[in-house]
């Protein structure tokens, strides 16, 4: 059957040089790799080993970490807070 789809130039490009070099017409390949990608989308996913996490010990915190949001906003105030004296001076100078 005749079918007309769209095809990446870049992927069309790699599957024109892959059938040149198994020595094969692109139709064929292109069914192909259709056939084999439908294959894999159909394997049960029970196949596939499931990634799990697992857990290690960090110690005791270091640092209460109750507030941490407050020293967070603490620090960020006293970066802005440099950087405005810093911006200050250096158009003081340039004036």
């Amino acid at each position: 059957m005749r079918i007309t789809i769209q095809i990446d130039d870049e992927l069309l490009m790699t599957l024109k040089e892959q059938a040149r070099r198994q020595k094969s017409s692109l139709t064929h390949l292109v069914n192909q790799t259709l056939c084999a990608g439908l294959q894999a989308a159909k394997a049960p996913a029970a196949n596939k080993p499931l990634f799990q996490e697992r857990p290690h010990s960090m110690g005791a915190p270091k640092l209460c970490l109750n507030k941490a949001l407050d020293l967070a906003a603490a620090l960020e105030d006293e970066e802005i807070t440099h950087c405005v004296r810093y911006w200050k001076k250096r158009v003081q100078r340039a004036t």
